[in-house]
């Protein structure tokens, strides 16, 4: 029997959880740079370009490479001889562990995880508690494997109990574009089926820790239903043109994980949960010897990519940008930003909102009119820092307050990851703004173009708060230009006809 310290458990929660902020998968990496060499969208592979150099900075300097953290997934399969030296539960263990990830002095990491869901929703302060799910083997180790599941990917999680006869691809091929872009493509499509409801998304969510193969699976060809239906789904969705962070362009999945379970013989439950561009999980074993030791990456991993700006890159003054200006700008035309912009998510709008309803003015001190607001809720800075990771978040869930927001402040326009939804790119058009796409996945990378940041209202709502920003040369993309056209919509239309090979007119 091998008896396995407290110390070592709550050690190794905390190291993993470190990792995988900084450190991607080399299977990911590998994957991606791959589908980075073989893009033809210069929107898309610019995109891949910067998830891979918001990479390799994270790696060396020991940050995130995504703004969210994560909320923190553990699957523990227990050896049945293993006795834990401890007077703590276990998941009491894997919370400790998380606790001391997340407030690590030397690199902070954003605590996103609020208690009371459905009341108050009070930050717990320190991203605890975990998800943790485990199970009980023969043997005398713990197999763990730990993953920090971004809000924007899991959001878009999907189930449908489908009858026996229905087509499983056909589900996941009429899914997959409703899922817009929010869950950052290029990523991993995890596919349960089988069980019960819950069940299905359970296998969903553990098949998003496997290795990326699907080429190595191309190569050597199928020998299961469930290595068929990988390589189905695989081709049929990256033949939809969405791209990377939805652009349009060729790769829309990097792989595509299947597990499934034997189910009742009237049901077809079936799961999708897609895992972003920040994919983050590590896998462990912990024997009694000590804490996990975690191999570092080799550093030629990672390719060498070099940006230039190139004669279609726009240099923008936020602090002298007029609306006639802003009218001139095109759907995927590449922006540098520099000057000031304010920041507000979910919370802050709430806030705004309240107030004007109250007929309340906005706090002293913040005057939207003429600016910019970004969607981003960042990492605290740590050392010489600013600001620390601060990409941005899923723009799509500002949707309903995007209206109050032109009509009531004056903005000009919004700074934000993935599209918008019809609603609100009507308004946009009605105002003539803009909304401008920062690429999700390289948070890192945004953060070198921050050079000052202060809180200037709602300091209470934390990570949430209105930041002013001062930004240098802030990469973004024109998303939904001031007369309402969407690269959203188009990119992946034109993709789609590309690859399909057929009229534009016919997609």
């Amino acid at each position: 029997m091998n008896e396995i310290s407290e110390g070592d458990v709550i050690q190794s929660i905390a190291d993993a959880l470190q990792y995988i902020s900084y450190y991607h998968p080399p299977d990911f990496i590998r994957a991606l740079t791959n589908a980075y060499e073989r893009e033809e969208s210069q929107a898309a592979k610019d995109a891949m370009g910067q998830i891979l150099h918001n990479s390799k900075i994270c790696a060396e300097g020991k940050r995130p490479v995504c703004q969210d953290t994560g909320i923190v997934n553990v699957f523990l399969s227990i050896g049945m001889n293993v006795h834990f030296d401890t007077n703590l539960s276990l998941e009491d263990m894997i919370n400790e562990g998380v606790r001391r990830a997340y407030l690590n002095s030397e690199n902070i990491l954003r605590a996103s995880v609020l208690a009371d869901p459905a009341g108050l929703r009070v930050n717990t302060k320190d991203n605890t508690p975990a998800v943790i799910h485990s199970e009980l083997v023969p043997g005398n180790t713990v197999e763990v494997h730990v993953a920090a599941k971004g809000g924007g990917s899991e959001a878009k999680s999907k189930f449908a109990m489908l009858n026996p006869s229905d087509d499983i691809v056909d589900w996941v091929v009429k899914t997959v574009p409703t899922m817009g872009a929010g869950w950052c493509p290029p990523g991993i499509l995890g596919i349960g089926i089988g069980g019960t409801s819950e069940k299905a998304m359970l296998l969903a969510k553990r098949s998003l820790m496997e290795p990326i193969d699907i080429y190595k699976l191309k190569e050597n060809g199928p020998k299961t239903r469930t290595d068929e239906l990988r390589l189905e789904i695989f081709e049929e969705v990256n033949k939809l043109g969405i791209g990377a962070q939805g652009l349009g362009g060729l790769t829309t999945v990097l792989d595509v994980k299947v597990l499934d379970y034997p189910t009742h013989a009237a049901n077809l439950p079936v799961a999708m949960i897609p895992n972003c561009a920040a994919t983050r999980h590590a896998h462990f074993v912990l024997d009694g010897s000590g804490p996990a030791d975690l191999a570092v990456p080799r550093e030629d991993i990672w390719p060498d990519i070099a940006f230039k700006d190139g004669k279609k890159t726009r240099r923008v003054n936020l602090d002298t940008i007029t609306r006639n200006e802003i009218g001139k700008w095109q759907p995927g035309e590449r922006l540098l930003l520099s000057g000031k912009m304010l920041t507000g998510r979910d919370a802050a709008h709430k806030r705004i909102q309240d107030l004007f309803q109250k007929g309340k003015s906005l706090p002293e001190g913040i005057d939207f009119e003429g600016k910019f607001i970004y969607y981003v809720g960042p990492v605290d800075p740590v050392r010489e820092e600013v600001v620390g990771p601060a990409g941005p978040t899923t723009a799509t869930r500002m949707d309903g307050f995007t209206g109050m927001m032109l009509e009531s402040t004056g903005i000009l326009g919004m700074i934000g990851k993935a599209e918008r939804g019809p609603a609100a790119v009507e308004e946009i058009r009605k105002h003539g703004a803009v909304y401008l796409m920062a690429v999700g996945g390289a948070a890192f990378l945004v953060s070198k173009a921050i050079r000052k940041s202060r809180v200037v209202a709602f300091a209470d709502l934390g990570m949430e708060a209105i930041h002013e920003f001062e930004v240098k040369d802030m990469p973004v993309t024109v998303a939904v230009d001031s007369r309402g056209e969407s690269v959203h919509v188009n990119g992946p239309r034109e993709w789609r006809a590309k690859i399909r090979k057929i009229p534009l007119d016919q997609v």
